[in-house]
């Protein structure tokens, strides 16, 4: 679905991601891993937009979208998450997920009732400001606006960063509904080993902005997190 060729970005003078291949497989789950610095982040925002790739490729389905502007990801089927969360906090949980109602490709007016199929709690708070909701709450809040789009390829940044576990647990089984059910295809960065084990199918790391290992998620191996993963 997503496949990168020799992706360099630069930040200020310094550059971050160095000549960076990577295959994203449809229907499946990616977790990219590796040490803070190692580009993890910025990677995420070049496939979404938000940073120029200084060149290379990125193929979306075949075509190159490495040009193309965020909104215009966003209406090719890219949802994302951003580390942080990001949801509007004074905003109310609805009005938070009507915003990306415009992205839809088929102008549907209304949030999907698949959202609260998989995050109850939302429906429950749909008239609550999102400032208001506990930190897992407004993750799960934040990946429901990504999905409004009901997009066909879903990035997330950390997805279980400052969450209590049952949540983190939660986030995960519903990746894998999305993916078992839906057909979606999910890219993310997670640092917690045992996440990425049992959910993801699939794992790349990066070292100083290079991918050094890739494969299944059976073949992250404890020499391998040894090497470049642990501190």
């Amino acid at each position: 679905m997503i496949r990168i060729e020799k992706l360099n970005q630069k930040y200020g003078g310094t550059q971050i991601l160095w000549d960076l291949d990577l295959n994203i497989e449809q229907g499946s789950c990616t977790c990219i891993m590796g040490r803070n610095g190692a580009g993890k982040t910025t990677l995420l925002k070049c496939l979404m937009g938000l940073l120029p790739a200084s060149d290379g490729k990125i193929l979306f389905d075949g075509k190159p979208i490495e040009r193309s502007p965020a909104q215009a990801r966003a209406k090719m089927g890219i949802g994302y998450v951003p580390q942080g969360r990001d949801i509007f906090p004074l905003l109310t949980v609805e009005e938070n997920l009507q915003i990306g109602l415009p992205a839809r490709r088929d102008g549907l007016k209304k949030i999907p009732q698949r959202i609260f199929e998989l995050f109850p709690v939302l429906k429950d708070m749909l008239q609550r400001r999102g400032g208001d909701l506990s930190g897992g709450q407004q993750q799960q809040l934040a990946i429901g606006r990504a999905l409004v789009i009901e997009p066909r390829l879903l990035i997330l940044d950390e997805p279980g960063e400052g969450i209590q576990p049952n949540i983190v647990a939660q986030i995960g089984e519903v990746i894998r509904r999305l993916i078992e059910e839906d057909g979606l295809t999910v890219l993310l960065v997670e640092q917690k080993l045992p996440f990425a084990r049992k959910y993801a199918d699939r794992f790349a790391i990066l070292d100083r902005g290079r991918r050094v290992a890739e494969g299944d998620i059976a073949g992250l191996t404890d020499e391998l997190i040894k090497q470049h993963l642990t501190v």
